[in-house]
């Protein structure tokens, strides 16, 4: 939603001040179509050009969350700790009868409870993976931790390429807007004969193309990029609070201290209080007793 009015805002600010500054849209609509195929579609291609496929779709998709916004909510922080926390316990209380559940995800009795988790591939496989790694009798849990480290900056980079296949494409727009202005100016000496007035129309159509090429990388396509950067960065934190708790596990903490450690590393405006995951922790060991 916020989105959405930004990007109302971008427009009603721009062309209105224009409007309200003696601007006529006449020729700024009588160009538009042309300059904006020109550069769009310039942008486009370059966009395909530097992209495969699964880039490409995978930006497609991506550029929805520019308007949906992270994907991980603060209950689910919440939930996740107390799925890592009945995990845990259960390792350190019968270590045979957790591979049933990490080997099977999907019709564990333990991850049943948290569908929004378990939907996740990536999630579930970070934890599952990790717990298998654990029962392989590491002599260094550092080893372990030196995998999932690689292995979330691996995920995450992968993640950010939308933001920076959309960055690039803002970078190289308002040159790709000279482009158009100068194929513009070439008309327009092919027209250079005309009267005055005539002139001043070609000469303003051709201008276009280089507000057009600026307004687009600078108030729509760069802030497309940027927002999906800080969306990504925001979810990031999800597998990383998987991290964070598995390695204290590893280190041989006890379950309720790698929870506390987890929770205390999660970002304060989605971090679960301590008296809401006590009571969601209390009511989980209720439901195992």
């Amino acid at each position: 939603m916020v989105g959405i009015i930004g990007i109302v805002v971008v427009f009603v600010m721009v062309f209105g001040g224009y409007l309200a500054a003696g601007g006529k849209m006449a020729i700024v609509l009588k160009s538009l179509p042309y300059e904006l195929a020109i550069i769009g579609g310039a942008g486009i291609g370059a966009f395909l050009i530097s992209n495969d496929l699964n880039a490409v779709k995978q930006t497609a998709k991506d550029i929805g969350k520019v308007f949906k916004g992270p994907k991980w909510k603060p209950a689910d922080y919440r939930d996740l700790l107390c799925l890592l926390f009945a995990l845990i316990r259960l390792v350190r209380q019968d270590p045979v009868a957790v591979e049933q559940h990490i080997e099977d995800p999907q019709n564990s009795s333990i991850f049943a409870p948290y569908p929004r988790i378990l939907q996740d591939g990536e999630a579930v496989d970070l934890i599952c993976d990790t717990l298998r790694s654990a029962s392989m009798n590491y002599d260094d849990p550092h080893q372990v931790e030196e995998v999932l480290e690689k292995r979330t900056e691996a995920n995450f980079h992968h993640a950010m390429h939308s933001s920076h296949a959309l960055q690039t494409v803002a970078d190289g727009l308002p040159a790709l807007g000279i482009v158009a202005a100068v194929l513009g100016v070439i008309k327009t000496m092919g027209s250079i004969d005309q009267p005055p007035e005539i002139l001043g129309k070609l000469i303003g159509g051709a201008l276009v193309g280089t507000f057009l090429g600026v307004f687009l990388a600078y108030g729509l396509v760069g802030p497309f990029a940027a927002r999906l950067k800080t969306v990504v960065e925001e979810d990031s934190h999800f597998y990383q609070l998987i991290r964070e708790v598995l390695v204290a596990n590893l280190h041989s903490h006890a379950a309720a201290i790698c929870i506390e450690v987890g929770r205390q590393n999660t970002p304060a405006h989605i971090r679960p209080g301590f008296t809401e995951l006590e009571e969601a922790l209390r009511a989980l060991k209720q439901e195992a007793a």
